[in-house]
């Protein structure tokens, strides 16, 4: 393999700047620790003195033994007109104890003139103080030239000098940061073969994500020579975000032969990105690159088709490489294939020529013609398997009467469900309240089952959503309900159809119920 590229992860300082994203210090010293153990290079962990909980994970930080990255600390050069000795940032930096110093100083000159208000030449002093102080305070420093992109376009000259005064006062690395997120991968190529030509210490690459190019565009500058890049994972930042490191660092190992974290590493990619998630308290994106739900999902007849002959010819590498796995749905759009695969990652053996693959294919297309969609309700495919091969097998249970009324006690308006159930001859007739209808229905279904099937006590409804078909016709369009459930190990998802939402919701309910048991709850 060629030049190793170093990994600089942002995720808890520039990732938190993102809207919605607020980390506690115990949010940030647990990402960390997994970043950590993955194998970056590089954790910044805050602005010390920009607030307490900054402040207080590097104090936990100090404490701690890291097997693989150094703990960055993020602040500005010194103030204009202030003794780098005396500036308060200064000593926020060294009280910190983080073996790195990330310093980030100005490069372009509209912002040096109209928004510090400074002379160029006392801009350059700044940075080279700066970096020199941290330096013989025995700190590693890394400078981020902020704006060094639109600021090389407007003055180069003046960028460049900026660069060497940073890379001339000790700086290990300069960083090149498109702070905009304006730029294209040309430009970036271009003033990045420029800086390295013109300093001799490592150039890096920080870019945002504004035009969508953000990773294009840390891909384009390690192309272009650059041997450190920034980023965050998931692509959390301000705006529009941050470089995508769940995206560079497969990039780099498996299209450019670069490598950033050790290999072993990236099986776990898909793991630490949902982890990161769930510490934000976010909803993974089903259709982030590489480690989303649907990055190896195959939905048409022809793609299915392929894939199951030479996996290669429909995906780009292996997902398991990435900790992801290859997903068949099944729709209108399906073929065989597509109903073979599925059946077979349900537990069912199909023939392909034998009636009953032919007679699934059907149902489920007929199915989906009347608004049932099985992309996220596998638990009812499943049934509808069973119920062809085993031609119309007896049911755990049927759903003799239902009611669902709602009625206002005081200021509180209750939803109550009467639901009749009948196994093996026996009858159940049970009542429930809810916060609402589909709620109560809910809880009087499995109240009423788990008389005789006491291990649905631990099944609950997770997720609801409804979706209206065909809304020309008003409060009398068809409605799809698709339902989430678990027994706290497992999910799976059903789906009803129907005029009448609350019928439609049943239909699901009672999918989720008969799966359950199918499954044998634990």
């Amino acid at each position: 393999m060629s030049t190793p590229v170093e990994i600089y992860d942002t995720t808890l300082r520039d990732g938190s700047q993102g809207e919605g994203i607020n980390f506690s210090a115990l949010d940030k010293l647990r990402i960390a620790e997994r970043l950590d153990a993955f194998g970056m290079h590089y954790i910044e962990g805050g602005w010390p003195g920009s607030n307490p909980k900054d402040m207080e994970f590097f104090q936990q930080a100090a404490g701690r033994r890291w097997k693989h990255a150094q703990i960055a600390a993020f602040s500005m050069t010194r103030r204009k007109g202030t003794a780098v000795e005396q500036d308060d940032l200064m000593r926020q930096v060294l009280a910190a104890r983080a073996p790195v110093a990330t310093i980030v100083g100005k490069t372009w000159l509209l912002h040096v003139t109209e928004v510090l208000r400074a002379r160029p030449d006392e801009n350059l002093a700044m940075i080279a103080d700066t970096v020199r102080y941290l330096k013989d305070q025995g700190l590693r420093v890394i400078y981020d030239a902020e704006h060094a992109f639109d600021g090389y376009k407007d003055e180069p000259d003046y960028s460049l000098a900026s660069w060497k005064a940073a890379a001339g006062a000790g700086a290990e690395c300069v960083v090149l940061c498109d702070t905009n997120g304006g730029c294209l991968p040309r430009d970036i190529a271009r003033i990045v073969e420029a800086a390295k030509s013109a300093i001799p210490v490592p150039v890096g690459i920080h870019t945002h994500n504004d035009c969508g190019l953000g990773v294009a565009n840390g891909i384009a500058a390690i192309e272009a020579g650059a041997t450190h890049i920034q980023g965050t994972i998931n692509g959390y930042g301000e705006r529009t975000g941050n470089c995508n490191l769940i995206s560079v660092l497969p990039l780099l190992q498996f299209k450019l032969g670069r490598r950033g974290v050790p290999e072993k590493s990236l099986p776990k990619l898909k793991e630490l990105s949902q982890f990161v998630d769930e510490i934000a308290n976010l909803r993974h994106d089903p259709r982030q690159p590489w480690v989303g739900q649907t990055a190896f999902a195959h939905k048409g007849g022809m793609h299915v088709h392929a894939i199951d002959r030479v996996a290669r010819s429909y995906e780009h590498i292996n997902p398991e490489a990435v900790g992801n796995h290859r997903r068949v749905l099944v729709s209108d759009m399906s073929g065989r294939t597509n109903i073979l695969l599925k059946a077979a990652e349900l537990g069912f053996q199909l023939e392909p020529n034998a009636p009953e693959t032919r007679a699934i294919t059907a149902e489920v297309k007929k199915r989906e013609n009347l608004g049932y969609e099985y992309e996220a309700a596998e638990a009812s495919l499943a049934l509808v398997i069973r119920g062809i091969l085993e031609h119309n097998p007896e049911l755990l249970f049927t759903v003799d009467a239902y009611h669902v009324s709602m009625r206002r006690d005081s200021s509180a308006s209750v939803c109550e469900a009467t639901v009749k159930v009948r196994v093996n001859g026996e009858v159940a007739h049970t009542v429930a309240e809810g916060d609402g209808p589909v709620n109560a229905l809910d809880g009087a279904l499995r109240r009423g089952l788990s008389k005789f099937f006491p291990p649905l006590k631990r099944v609950s409804l997770t997720d609801y959503k409804v979706r209206i078909l065909d809304s020309k016709t008003g409060t009398a369009a068809r409605t799809r309900v698709l339902i989430q459930s678990s027994d706290g190990k497992r999910e799976w998802g059903t789906v009803g159809v129907s005029e009448n939402i609350i019928e439609a919701s049943l239909q699901a309910l009672v999918d989720s119920v008969e799966y359950a048991l199918l499954k044998k709850v634990p």
